[in-house]
């Protein structure tokens, strides 16, 4: 984690005892952000840099994960699980409630964030349209801090405004946490519900954050596995230069390469495999130097060969 134990740094010490040499990098972040997933990355790139050990480690990194089908279904069962407990379900509003992030992230550095939240929304929302479930939703953003704009719509306005238009039940959905912790447990079971209560809305309920499900779990499981071939296909590309693939040291290189569907990614590789591969470009450029090497040196030291039949080079007596 980046602000409390088990940090980074420590795993990193972790897999280094166990003597691991190849990783596959799973952000707990549905969504990818410069602020979130970003963050965390960037981290590793600068411990990677910095460790002797870890310069040559092969890796690949699942950016986002947000449109798989396990999670998608995972969420839309807690939901739908959560809306039989009002007395009209049909009635209630579907409220996801977003971490915000700075607007200057979005509209200046790119960040894809709001974007695949909105998709990762409409995706649930199409999901539990298969199931028959049609209510009404919407998505606000919250969290937010300091004095510089956020995204919007911001939570607490929205709360208020729906409440001002006459909605009785909201059911909260933490859509960018996958653990309960304080920005579930008292922002939205606290403030929010008791700025709702105020607002007017008689009926508020939490999706609970989806945690160990099992329809989760087995996903992301998945997810790891399926990458694995991918694990040495983005490998360090210059170990003098200490420069990776996966590029995360600027915000503006992170965003280039920065592919939530995996378009982009070369096809799985073997690692020794023949082909244009980086490590194939390498052994095949070495052993195709040592074969030129030989042959001059055969042409040299017995005066025969192609050189001297073509009569580049003069006949030895």
């Amino acid at each position: 984690m980046r602000y409390w134990h088990p940090f980074t740094e420590e795993a990193i010490e972790q897999i280094k005892r166990d003597g691991i040499t190849k990783l596959v990098v799973l952000p707990l972040y549905p969504q990818f952000s410069i602020s979130t997933s970003g963050s965390s990355l960037r981290l590793l790139e600068s411990i990677f840099r910095e460790d002797e050990y870890l310069v040559n480690m092969q890796h690949t990194v699942i950016p986002s994960w947000y449109q798989r089908e396990g999670y998608i279904k995972a969420m839309a069962d807690l939901m739908e699980k959560e809306l039989k407990s009002f007395e009209h379900p049909e009635e209630v509003m579907i409220f996801f409630s977003a971490h915000g992030v700075p607007l200057a992230y979005v509209e200046e550095a790119g960040d894809p964030y709001k974007a695949e939240m909105e998709e990762c929304v409409d995706l649930i929302m199409e999901e539990l349209e298969k199931r028959r479930v049609h209510n009404a939703y919407t998505l606000a953003y919250q969290s937010r801090v300091g004095p510089v704009e956020w995204l919007k719509p911001y939570t607490d306005e929205t709360i208020i405004e729906l409440g001002k238009k006459g909605v009785k039940s909201i059911l909260a959905v933490p859509i960018s946490f996958v653990s309960e912790h304080i920005e579930t447990l008292e922002e939205i079971d606290v403030e929010y519900k008791d700025l709702a209560l105020e607002s007017g809305i008689q009926n508020w309920a939490r999706v609970p954050a989806l945690g160990v499900e099992p329809t989760f779990i087995s996903d992301l499981a998945d997810a790891v596995i399926e990458s694995l071939p991918y694990v040495g296909a983005m490998a360090v590309s210059n170990l003098e230069a200490r420069q990776s693939l996966v590029p995360l040291g600027s915000v503006e290189e992170l965003l280039a390469a920065y592919d939530s569907q995996r378009r982009e990614l070369p096809p799985p590789v073997t690692v020794w495999e023949w082909g244009w591969t980086k490590s194939a470009e390498t052994w095949n450029g070495r052993a195709a130097m040592l074969a030129v090497l030989v042959l001059l040196v055969l042409e040299v030291t017995t005066g025969e060969g192609f050189l001297h039949q073509w009569g580049i080079l003069p006949l030895f007596h």
